[in-house]
């Protein structure tokens, strides 16, 4: 999501931190910034912008800044409006301290009321701006004692007080050429040049000006200085860390070094989720915080009916969503193709809800069904990847899903963003109608934020047996996709996968029906992707489980060729068909982002054997802005 680039050298800092935010502009943001300082100013200089880049160079050109050490910020905002005053960087009360933060303070109010009842006065809503008064109590404390501290100190002393994830960039007025960088969560890298030093959130960031590069790692801390870089952890015991040389060109490092973009993308999906999620939720309480729901709770919990309208993928998403929302939340759910929805002649009013999903925010058949909503009575909330989206504009309420631009123009870690996005939702109208307490809360948020690992394992463990799989079936001229439940939706996205980037024809179905037509076409030539995961906390799970066991036997008596998705400590399954890709365990509602994982990377790797362009697949565009 945001982006980070520092630097200290000889060069003049404003051009190399300004082409560093623009090569991390894939990222996405929705605000930019950038501090400057020199040996002979007391004070941090600062310029911001919301907007895009252009918008900070043409305050700059306003207002030019020159110095010998810097940092830059381009942010998508979470906490706070994304304004001028909310851009990063954040200043102390004295102007001599200022922080770029990537990352969330889960514990910024409880520091917050601490620092304003000490004197501190808060200019912005963001949470990040709390650890730059942070900094400036814990040194003013050592002061006051008649002992001092350098500014890496006051870091590692503020930072031991968050609750969180942050990757930061401090520098202070009154230790000029200096750079202060800690992590924990999101990534951040530190560049070695000749006689220069860098930081950034992100490779292509500093890419043109060294390939001398360290990762740092959760607990890391980096000093930058004119002398070079010095790495601690945050007791200031120093570390070290490999020194790697980046082979990647410029275009690569757009990349992340993955082959394409969508692979790059299927593996950025924990952190899309982790991005999706935070801010948003609470596991103390429970609590669902939407920031951006324009609509009251009172009218939420008092909607009697909910209707989704999408296209394509986001439609698959939808499916999932019905069967999420009318679990937890016991509200009706409709679920339309966004280019049907007007000619149906819709029924809506005041006490339904619409819904609006859609990756771009711009596309013109979910547009057209969002104001056919409107005319008809209803308030609409927009799940979006773009901030400030046309659909977005047009709604009462959003959810944006973080999870940066979306490259590949066949999507994957928009739609697990969505799941995300989505089961959020669900889990606020539960708890507004009264369908779940502050426990069952507790357990399902839980369960959410252990997700981003299980898909990292996923990615670990199952990518080469699905480039292996590829092997097997890429010359394959149909595939057929199996589930049950709110697994049909899944299969419904994987055989989308498969056709949009390999060419070759697939069809989702749901495994009940195999009976009622599609039977008719397996053979001995016919791969069959089934959806046969189990929570067995769940009875319904179980129960759905062992019908889709039925329909597996089915195809093997007719000769077809299963693949199985099930889960890990599954024995039952694997005696009953060709091949099994296991998944980690995960309660039902949330299983389906962890089983489109493998489904994403037998499709990529299938498409790369047969040749095709995976990132730009003939006929298709990323975003559909015309009916």
């Amino acid at each position: 999501m945001c982006g980070i680039v520092g630097y200290v050298g000889p060069k003049k800092v404003v051009p190399v931190i300004i082409e560093g935010l623009r090569r991390l502009e894939y990222r996405g943001y929705d605000s930019a910034g950038i501090a400057v300082g020199s040996p002979s100013c007391s004070i941090l200089e600062v310029r911001r912008a919301p907007g895009k880049l252009k918008n900070l160079e043409e305050v700059l050109r306003e207002h030019p800044l020159d110095g010998t050490y810097g940092i830059g910020h381009t942010r998508w905002a979470t906490h706070g409006r994304p304004t001028e005053e909310n851009a990063h960087p954040h200043r102390d009360c004295t102007g001599r301290i200022v922080v770029v933060h990537n990352g969330i303070v889960e514990n910024y109010l409880e520091l917050k009321r601490e620092l304003i009842a000490q004197g501190h006065k808060f200019v912005t809503e963001t949470d990040t701006e709390v650890i730059a008064h942070l900094i400036e109590e814990v040194q003013k404390e050592a002061e006051a004692a008649g002992q001092p501290i350098a500014l890496e100190v006051a870091v590692r002393r503020a930072v031991k007080r968050l609750t969180g994830a942050f990757a930061l960039g401090v520098l202070s007025a009154l230790e000029p050429d200096k750079i202060v960088v800690a992590r924990f969560g999101p990534p951040v890298i530190i560049g070695v040049g000749e006689g220069e030093y860098f930081v950034a959130s992100d490779v292509p960031g500093i890419l043109n000006h060294t390939r001398n590069i360290y990762f740092l790692a959760d607990g890391d801390m980096a000093i930058l200085t004119l002398a070079g870089v010095k790495l601690t952890d945050f007791d200031g015991n120093p570390i070290e860390r490999n020194l790697t040389h980046i082979q990647w060109d410029p275009i690569q490092a757009e990349k992340g070094g993955y082959k394409h973009f969508m692979l790059k993308e299927i593996w950025e999906q924990p952190r899309a989720i982790r991005d999706t999620t935070m801010g948003r939720v609470s596991l103390d309480s429970g609590q669902i915080f939407l920031g951006e729901m324009k609509i009251a709770d009172e009218e939420l919990a008092a909607a009697t009916s909910l209707s989704i309208a999408a296209c394509g993928t986001s439609w698959h998403a939808a499916l999932t969503g019905k069967y999420m929302i009318e679990r937890l939340a016991r509200l009706p759910v409709d679920v339309d193709y966004a280019s049907e929805y007007r000619y149906r002649s819709p029924i809506a009013g005041p006490h339904m809800l619409g819904l609006l999903i859609t990756q771009s925010g711009e596309t013109a058949d979910t547009l057209a069904a969002q104001r056919e909503m409107k005319a008809l009575g209803s308030k609409t909330v927009a799940i979006c990847n773009v901030v400030d989206a046309m659909v977005a504009r047009e709604a009462h309420g959003s959810i944006y899903t973080h999870a940066g631009p979306e490259i590949g123009v066949a999507s994957t870690k928009a739609f697990t963003a969505q799941l995300t996005a989505l089961f959020l939702l669900a889990l606020k109208l539960g708890q507004l109608r009264g369908h779940l307490d502050q426990a069952q809360s507790v357990v399902l948020i839980e369960e959410l934020s252990r997700i981003p690992a299980k898909i990292e394992e996923v990615l670990r463990s199952r990518t080469a047996q699905c480039e292996q799989l590829a092997k097997d079936f890429s010359t394959a001229r149909d595939f057929l996709y199996l589930g049950r439940g709110i697994h049909f939706p899944i299969a419904l996205e994987g055989a989308l996968k498969l056709k949009e980037i390999s060419y070759i024809h697939a069809e989702g179905y749901p495994a009940g029906e195999m009976k009622h037509g599609p039977n008719a076409l397996i053979d001995e030539t016919l791969p069959v992707v089934v959806l046969a995961t189990r929570d067995e906390s769940d009875p319904a799970s179980k129960l759905r489980y062992e019908k889709t066991l039925s329909n597996i036997q089915e195809v093997t008596a007719r000769s077809g060729r299963v693949i199985a998705v099930a889960t890990e400590g599954d024995t039952t399954i694997g005696g009953l068909v060709e091949q099994v890709i296991h998944v980690p365990p995960a309660t039902e509602l949330l299983s389906p982002l962890i089983e489109i994982v493998p489904l994403q990377l037998l499709a990529y790797y299938i498409a790369v054997r047969r040749g095709c362009d995976v990132d730009q697949p003939r006929n298709l565009a990323k975003s559909v802005t015309v009916e």
